[in-house]
């Protein structure tokens, strides 16, 4: 099969969709199919993988690390001609996934779009009132889905809540799983061996953009609480993002030392973050916006139990009191289900060996062929609706 992948967010951006885009084009080409991708260029970054095409891109207002691509390339109508896809898989509904609408519209191929994000709960980027934004989001994003052939998301609770928005197109719940091969070789010291942390110190890491729905500012004020009971713990924070200067100086004007008692890794590639997650005690995630939370199970394929305030898309990753720790959002018992989980050995043990399974249970390999199923599905009708295209031929020349 001979897949086109389409996305607004491609390395060296880090992200889960990317990594989600990344973990399913390994497992697709292992199972033998052959993938393209479609992205943004990015500035000083040289391209050292093959079957990827770049769209020439600016910087996003809102976030100079991520761009946006100009939707036009010349010669590009002619080169997916050339490379006879298969199938079109888009990523977002906004400009790379309008560009991959836009062929296949013109080649009469099947598209799936993968729901990743949900996008009315990023309004307040926008400059305009935030009611009417999110209500135009929804209707924007709902009319994408009814125009392509297959939806995938990540979760069943952003089923149950796209289901809500008058969506007639299949919805599959397809997590993107995790790659349990890259889980093997563990260093347990990585992070001692790069920073100066003391080593009689338990280790709490959170993996995340810096973007404000992370709430990563609650995440430091509740681990202050929990560095004054308990002074022996560092937080790491690993990723990059727009509020990393901003989230340095609250650390700093809370009394913490950075450095030691909290510290900012920036991004690492993924073989690094596996080490990172194997050098840690005890994962704790403040987000309040996931679709999947990708990195709830990688920390768990390390064998980290997870203490995480309870969210859309957290409580369906996490078994509280099974593999991890829920909680409300309240810095008092956040911080008092960490500190248990820390005091508590054999409470800890029985969740890293939860934690341990339900990774198992979620290999990216067993997500990639539900994927596959889903491609084979659609082509086997082998249908096409021209009315499910949206009219974006004005927007391209090639």
């Amino acid at each position: 099969m001979r897949i086109g992948i389409f996305t607004d967010s491609y390395k060296p951006y880090t992200s889960g969709v990317v990594t989600s885009i990344c973990t399913f084009k390994a497992e697709f080409e292992k199972l033998g199919h052959q993938v393209y991708i479609f992205a943004p260029k990015y500035p000083h970054y040289h391209e050292e993988e093959p079957d990827v095409f770049r769209y020439l891109s600016v910087p996003a207002p809102t976030n100079p690390d991520y761009t946006l691509a100009i939707p036009v390339l010349p010669g590009m109508r002619q080169q997916i001609k050339r490379l006879k896809l298969d199938i079109i898989h888009v990523h977002s509904p906004a400009i790379m996934g309008r560009v991959g609408m836009h062929y296949a519209r013109l080649f009469r191929l099947p598209i799936v779009f993968t729901y990743h994000t949900l996008y009315e709960q990023y309004t307040h980027y926008l400059p305009v009132a935030q009611d009417f934004a999110k209500d135009m989001t929804v209707k924007f994003s709902s009319k994408f889905c009814n125009d392509c052939d297959h939806v995938i998301v990540p979760a069943q609770e952003t089923h149950d809540l796209i289901s809500t928005y008058g969506i007639s197109t299949p919805i599959s719940v397809i997590p993107t799983g995790v790659p349990l091969h890259k889980f093997v070789k563990e260093e347990g010291n990585w992070l001692r061996k790069h920073y100066p942390i003391p080593a009689e110190n338990k280790i709490l890491l959170f993996v995340g953009r810096l973007t404000k729905e992370k709430n990563l500012d609650f995440l430091i004020n509740t681990f202050r609480q929990v560095h004054e009971q308990r002074p022996l713990t560092t937080l790491v924070i690993t990723a990059q993002g727009p509020l990393e200067s901003h989230l340095k100086q609250t650390a700093s004007d809370l009394g913490l030392n950075l450095g030691q008692d909290i510290l900012f890794t920036g991004a690492v590639p993924y073989e690094t973050l596996v080490q990172v997650y194997y050098a840690a005690d005890l994962f704790v995630f403040s987000s309040l916006t996931e679709t999947q939370g990708l990195v709830l199970i990688e920390a768990m394929a390390a064998g980290l139990p997870v203490v995480a305030v309870r969210a859309s898309g957290v409580q369906e990753m996490v078994d509280d009191g099974l593999d991890g720790i829920l909680t409300g959002l309240d810095i008092n018992e956040l911080a008092g289900a960490i500190i248990k989980v820390l005091d508590d050995e054999k409470l800890y043990q029985f969740l890293k060996t939860n934690a341990l399974l339900k990774a198992r249970a979620m290999s990216s390999e067993s997500m990639a062929l539900k994927v596959e199923e889903v491609y084979e599905s659609i082509l086997s009708k082998k249908f096409y609706r021209p009315h499910r295209f949206l009219d974006v031929s004005s927007w391209f020349s090639n």
